[in-house]
């Protein structure tokens, strides 16, 4: 019988915004055992009278650092833990967190051909952990890994990690971002303009070819879309991975 994954206390070290709903949450775990690129934490919040409520979060900083973990939370209307992290949580607090949990969602750098990733807002989170472990192990082996990351996003100030992203892609390592804004476009926009469709992931795949392996996170209706874009092109069932949440989409 496998050991339960104990419950662990971790402090608030940093808060940062991200956009004007979502904040990103480094936690001090000195005893964090490690995590792979895709795995998520659960967070548990216990009140004096003893009532308690748990949420599960993607891990979003990459496995080469030590010590903490970043969460990248949006805030959910009527959502007990988001609101609590946005609202009352501060700088020094101290909450139970239990992880890395999950062995399905996740990716290595060492894993073998070109990477397609597509995100609906929020699920862009476990996508940046990715990321974040591609650029570090590119570095450290002065490689690249063919690599986009197709992400839908509302408005240009809802896409999350937005600074980072553009850092990134100009890095000039084989990475390309690109982007759709589903609800309004600021004057000059290049990129797309719609809901993700068959279209657009045959044109932002086509680069990569059929053997990219591929993650898809975000609502499921946008999960669903990707997914039945990407069997319809061909591409084999055993390389495409997918996590979806809530009922709300870009």
């Amino acid at each position: 019988m496998l050991n339960p994954i104990p419950w662990r206390i971790a402090t608030i070290s940093a808060v940062h915004d991200e956009t004007p709903s979502v904040r990103t949450y480094t936690f001090a775990l000195p005893e964090w055992p490690g995590h792979r690129a895709g795995q998520h934490v659960d967070v548990r919040l216990t009140a004096e009278d003893g009532y308690s409520v748990e949420r599960s979060y993607s891990i979003a900083s990459e496995p080469e650092r030590t010590g903490e973990i970043d969460l990248t939370v949006e805030r959910i209307e009527g959502g007990e833990v988001s609101a609590f992290l946005h609202d009352v949580a501060v700088v020094g607090d101290r909450l139970e967190v239990r992880g890395p949990i999950g062995g399905y969602f996740v990716w290595e750098a060492s894993s073998p051909g070109p990477l397609f990733l597509v995100a609906g807002v929020s699920g862009v989170v476990p996508l940046m952990a990715m990321l974040r472990h591609r650029a570090r192990a590119a570095a450290g082996a002065r490689s690249t890994i063919p690599t986009r990351l197709l992400f839908s996003s509302r408005h240009l100030e809802d896409v999350i990690y937005r600074d980072e992203l553009d850092r990134l892609a100009a890095a000039g390592d084989g990475l390309e971002v690109v982007h759709t804004l589903t609800r309004s476009q600021p004057p000059g926009w290049t990129g797309y303009s719609r809901r993700i469709d068959d279209r657009m992931i045959a044109e932002v795949l086509d680069p990569l070819g059929a053997g990219a392996r591929t993650f898809i996170c975000g609502p499921t209706p946008l999960v669903e879309v990707a997914a039945n874009a990407l069997d319809r092109l061909g591409l084999p069932r055993d390389r495409i991975r997918t996590e979806r949440f809530g009922p709300s989409g870009p």
